[in-house]
């Protein structure tokens, strides 16, 4: 890969024969660099379906939820002694009037 745009259109932006020479060079150089590369060896590692959610707020709890709904195992980390964040604490939600617990 060869950032020409950046190496050479920006950089000498006045000077267009020397951005073609720098140009030709930059190519010829990842053209020689590609012609030494080797094969990265493919390895099989096993994927666990698991995720760690970190807050039991109400964004927390809802994204634990379509984790698992998804039949990804959830663990639900919260640090209060209690769940559902400031929302829990509030007596009536807008625009329902419906309790926060």
């Amino acid at each position: 890969m060869v950032n020409l745009r950046e190496h050479c259109s920006f950089v000498h932006a006045g000077d267009k024969e020397a951005a073609t020479k720098k140009a030709i060079r930059l190519v010829q150089g990842g053209i020689n660099r590609a012609r030494e590369l080797e094969n990265i060896p493919r390895k099989q590692i096993p994927v666990v379906r698991t995720a760690l959610v970190v807050g039991a707020g109400i964004a927390g709890m809802n994204a634990a939820l379509d984790l698992a709904n998804q039949g990804i195992s959830v663990y639900l980390v919260e640090k209060e002694p209690t769940i559902g964040g400031k929302m829990a604490q509030l007596d009536r939600i807008y625009p329902t009037d419906d309790c926060g617990i």
